[in-house]
């Protein structure tokens, strides 16, 4: 059985099935949210709240990064029915660019039509500043590896469109919603490496004149994903730190959770608000 395989329709059908014999008697999910380093407490926020362990749904290794729990939960946020990951599958773990991908397939396969994806990352743009909150408006996908290589999965779109990868309207609502909440709101290009290393101050030099905002490890396989499922998505980046050399500090995994934790309220409120209008 191939890797892509492995992770395609048929074991997010399992893992979907497993997920709802945990979680009892749920309406379907109206967004599906994968949260980032740092940004799991929005889960806690999670009303009628049921928890499944990632090492407990069928296809998911557990998560081994810190400010990762390893769980789905399953539940209402601000009464509207969602189901959370509370940490994500990073390639630089050793797992595929499949494996990246496939919660998103069992998200889909739960019923949620819409992803919310929100990550750490460092910030390129000169004007950014730890603890901004950015919103995705398009990625470039400098991992080099492809979450949809192999034979086609059964409702995936082959030749995926993605001229549009993050929704405009989406963009625009979570636009409206912070502006409500007093919360400033950047806007930009994610780019998304291997990883595990932080990027050198040359290469982050390259990103910027290639167009990136701000640059992380995770989420453009999710998105991927979502797009070949034909599912709506919105994104949020949380400026952790400047990215290497355009300050003279050295980048820290502490760093990204201190700041992250600083910000949790402002992305909370931002996610909660934002679900209101789905």
């Amino acid at each position: 059985m191939s890797d892509s395989t492995a992770f395609g329709a048929v074991a997010a059908a399992k893992a979907a099935a497993a997920l709802r014999a945990r979680a009892g008697a749920h309406d379907e999910p109206v967004l599906g949210i994968i949260l980032g380093s740092g940004l799991g407490g929005l889960a806690g926020r999670i009303e009628d709240a049921v928890a499944v362990p990632f090492a407990d749904v069928p296809g998911f290794p557990q998560a081994t990064v810190v400010g990762h729990s390893g769980r789905v939960v399953v539940g209402r946020l601000a009464g509207r029915p969602v189901v959370v990951l509370a940490g994500r599958f990073h390639m630089y773990e050793g797992h595929s660019a499949p494996l990246a991908g496939f919660p998103v397939r069992v998200l889909h396969a739960l019923g949620a039509r819409t992803l919310f994806v929100s990550n750490a990352a460092g910030g390129i743009r000169a004007t950014f500043t730890p603890g901004d909150l950015m919103i995705i408006t398009d990625h470039l996908n400098l991992m080099f590896r492809n979450p949809l290589v192999g034979a086609v999965e059964p409702g995936d779109e082959r030749f995926p469109d993605m001229s549009e990868p993050y929704s405009r309207a989406l963009a625009e609502s979570l636009l409206r919603e912070a502006t409500t909440l007093g919360i400033p709101m950047r806007e930009g290009v994610y780019c998304g490496l291997l990883g595990p290393t932080y990027e050198t101050p040359a290469e982050v030099r390259m990103l910027a004149t290639l167009g990136a905002d701000a640059v992380g490890m995770s989420t453009v396989p999710e998105v991927i994903v979502a797009r070949a499922l034909g599912m709506r998505v919105a994104g949020v980046s949380c400026i952790t730190n400047f990215a290497s050399g355009t300050t003279p500090n050295p980048l820290s995994h502490a760093e990204v959770l201190e700041t992250t934790a600083l910000v949790a309220a402002r992305f909370e409120a931002l996610v909660e608000r934002f679900v209101t209008t789905l």
